[in-house]
């Protein structure tokens, strides 16, 4: 009876902490809540962005705010599709997928070089992991500063290749990038009043 019992609890238990892990957070534009809505013990992102700030000195607002420009925190974010024949829902215009949206290509270097074989694209902390060091690589390589936003997201959207040759892209992928360089602001400040 016992057995039975403990059974059922731990089976409900899975399925609460899996659930919580398929669900986007609300509330994006807050830092402190997407925290909070994130704070279990095998999937804590808080911890998480933390580390990879450790690891590869890309403080956490800049790393949160590239995620949530990229994917809006959704695990399962994809480009659109094209149209075939004009209306046929068809390919994805890119392999990008992800909370980090990281192309197939990319992705794979990055399992290389950090040794993360069995990294996932919609696992957070491996997501995460993944923006700090590409931010971390766009520094060393290009001298951007680890906390200069605005151009770490446009090396991020445009790729090293493009970046390297100096294109910065049109208006509307520097308004994306100034974008997110104000969320990561606000995201500094949000973080200052975290559990005050």
């Amino acid at each position: 009876m016992r057995r039975s019992s403990f059974s059922k609890i731990v089976a409900v238990g899975v399925l609460l902490a899996l659930s919580a892990c398929a669900t986007a957070p609300s509330h994006i534009n807050n830092v402190c809540a997407v925290f909070d809505q994130n704070d279990g013990w095998f999937d804590n992102w808080q911890s998480a962005a933390e580390r990879t700030a450790q690891k590869y000195g890309v403080p956490v607002p800049v790393l949160m705010a590239t995620v949530r420009k990229e994917s809006g925190f959704k695990s399962n974010a994809r480009p659109p599709r094209t149209k075939l024949l004009g209306f046929i829902p068809w390919k994805h215009v890119s392999s990008a997928t992800g909370f980090s949206q990281a192309l197939d290509g990319t992705w794979s270097q990055y399992q290389r070089e950090s040794g993360n074989w069995a990294a996932r694209r919609t696992k957070f902390a491996d997501a995460v992991d993944f923006v700090g060091w590409y931010h971390s690589k766009t520094a060393d390589s290009y001298g951007v500063a680890r906390n200069d936003t605005y151009n770490l997201y446009l090396a991020y959207y445009l790729g090293w290749t493009a970046y390297g040759r100096g294109n910065r892209g049109d208006a509307g992928v520097q308004g994306y990038a100034r974008a997110t360089d104000k969320m990561a602001r606000d995201y500094e400040a949000q973080l200052r009043q975290c559990g005050s």
